[in-house]
């Protein structure tokens, strides 16, 4: 890489740092950028800058808005009763693609992790814990990943609800649909026939 300008090898490692992108990649869009006319490039350096100034944590739910309060809290039409505890913003788009889920969210920006030193003090518990004391929510769906952390912070905010008398859910997990039994883990398999319903 010695022979590559300094900018663009700039660009490229400014690429690389994002996440799933490999060296390869970072340099097919580096001279992607370099080949948009100017106005286009100015375009998305600008925005750029207009999302980092601009998107801030909604104060009711800690969802990503541009506005004091995000669209889905301040929304009418969904229900207040119900709130979707996720790990982060990207969880929310995912629920929102599906178009069932009528209630509200709060997101915890991370898990908590000690082997991270992350504690429950710096996610945001504090917030939905506050939320709750404000508001009528008959029932909290903690919608974590199903990793260590996630069943370890799920457990956490269930054990701090219990005394609120606030029904506490937990997504299902289990077998994908579309998949075959033979080739799910014994992990996968376990919580398929313990999260089992009625026909």
């Amino acid at each position: 890489m010695a022979n590559v300008p300094v900018p663009l090898k700039k660009l490229m490692e400014h690429f690389a740092a994002l996440p799933g992108v490999g060296r390869k990649s970072a340099q097919r869009l580096a001279f992607f950028v370099l080949d948009m006319p100017e106005e286009q490039a100015k375009d998305f350096a600008e925005s750029i800058l207009e999302a980092k100034k601009s998107i801030h944590n909604c104060k009711v739910c800690q969802n990503l808005t541009d506005k004091e309060v995000c669209d889905i809290c301040a929304s009418p039409q969904r229900d207040d009763s119900v709130i979707c505890v996720v790990e982060n913003p990207r969880d929310v788009m995912a629920f929102e693609r599906l178009q069932e889920f009528n209630g509200k969210y709060h997101v915890l920006h991370g898990l908590i992790s000690p082997l991270d030193g992350v504690g429950p003090d710096q996610i945001r518990i504090k917030e939905l814990l506050l939320r709750l004391q404000q508001t009528d929510v008959q029932e909290i769906i903690m919608a974590t990943n199903p990793t260590i952390e996630g069943e370890a912070t799920a457990m956490y905010i269930s054990k701090l609800l219990k005394p609120l008398g606030i029904r506490v859910t937990r997504l299902a997990f289990g077998i994908p649909v579309g998949s075959e039994l033979e080739y799910a883990d014994n992990s996968t398999l376990n919580k398929a026939l313990e999260n089992r319903v009625t026909m």
